[in-house]
């Protein structure tokens, strides 16, 4: 099986099965994390993608951890994400929504100087990235502890996502992506290591399930479970998060969600140095548990993504870092042309220089 067959990914027709992966860029304006019409531009250069994944999304204001981050809980955001689907729509391209709430993977910065919000009063031990006005350059700050949500406080925050995917479907989406995984506020209600709570939203193993389930849940209800995917980081355990009963929790996730027809399961793959490998025996269960859509991620190249594909356990695959640099990417794949490098100095934050301006296959040859 290769790259480049199409692939039916709910009501969508996808002409392969190339994702590209959600990319923090910290690029929105300000104030108020605004898109832009450079991200417009950005996203319609890689509409050339079977499905493009935007960069995680804020479901509101209490959602932000990272400097110059979009959101989708204002008019003036729903209206900058708009310029974005009719720019990738124009190009040809089908483009999802991840909607993200950091949790603890936050700053008092972002909240007039309160204490983040998770499940419990855990600091992760891990930093976000943060833009000192004052030096006018970004750096990596430690995340503090935070503060335990209110019982009572939940809910409000799992009507957040539900308005965060309708406004979603009003500024043109063809579908959204929940991001359950790498630390964030879902991942760390599923997680032993993060979720000490006692009462109904974590006192047992089922019970921390609960979260994500309604979050998922509410997304769908306004978007439609074929068009709702979830991303899950089985095995990771940075920032806090390792706990071995993690891959059994989100089989079981994945096992009731798929019950409720939803789209698919994007399983972001640990991909530094020295990271635990996701086993193939993880894989063949969560084929056998879930029906929907498989998409995977992590320092995958044409020969690996194509292997995992062939083997069935998988239906698409993500790339990320190699999009940035290479806005044609799935042509200069099908056509096995070198991938240009990117500049990791521009990751974050700043203008078109490492955003728009990498050239595709043939300009560059020139």
């Amino acid at each position: 099986m290769t790259l480049f067959e199409p692939y039916r990914l709910g009501p969508l027709d996808l002409p392969s099965r190339i994702v590209m992966a959600p990319m923090t860029r910290s690029r929105a304006a300000q104030p108020g994390n605004v898109p832009t019409p450079l991200m417009a531009e950005y996203y319609a250069q890689r509409a050339s993608a079977g499905l493009i994944v935007t960069e995680a999304t804020q479901v509101s204001p209490q959602g932000q951890g990272y400097s110059f981050t979009p959101g989708i809980h204002s008019d003036e955001q729903i209206a900058g994400w708009r310029q974005v689907t009719q720019a990738v729509h124009a190009a040809g391209g089908r483009i999802a929504l991840q909607l993200w709430h950091v949790g603890r993977m936050s700053h008092p910065s972002f909240h007039g100087g309160s204490a983040p919000v998770a499940p419990s009063a855990l600091a992760p031990g891990a930093s976000v990235w943060l833009f000192d006005p004052a030096t006018g350059t970004g750096g990596m700050v430690e995340a503090p502890v935070p503060r335990a949500l209110e019982a009572e406080e939940i809910p409000a925050i799992v009507e957040d996502y539900r308005r965060a995917a309708a406004n979603a479907r009003s500024a043109g989406f063809d579908a959204v992506e929940v991001h359950g995984a790498n630390g964030y506020l879902i991942d760390q209600f599923l997680r032993a290591s993060s979720n000490h709570r006692t009462d109904a939203w974590g006192g047992s193993d089922d019970e921390r399930l609960r979260f994500p389930l309604e979050v998922v849940r509410a997304v769908a209800s306004e978007m439609g479970a074929g068009r709702t995917g979830l991303r899950v980081a089985p095995f990771i355990t940075q920032r806090g998060m390792d706990d071995p009963k993690a891959p059994a929790a989100i089989l079981r996730l994945a096992e009731e969600l798929g019950r409720g027809g939803l789209g698919w399961m994007h399983v972001a793959e640990a991909d530094w140095d020295d990271a635990p490998e996701t086993p193939d025996a993880f894989r063949r269960e969560l084929r056998a548990c879930f029906p929907g859509t498989i998409i995977v991620a992590g320092n995958y190249d044409r020969a690996r993504a194509e292997a995992i594909l062939t083997a069935g356990l998988a239906d698409l695959v993500a790339f990320g870092r190699p999009f940035v640099a290479n806005p044609d990417l799935p042509a200069r794949l099908a056509q096995n042309l070198p991938l240009a490098a990117l500049d990791p100095a521009t990751l974050f934050g700043g203008g078109a220089t490492g955003y728009t301006d990498y050239p595709p296959a043939r300009t560059a040859a020139a």
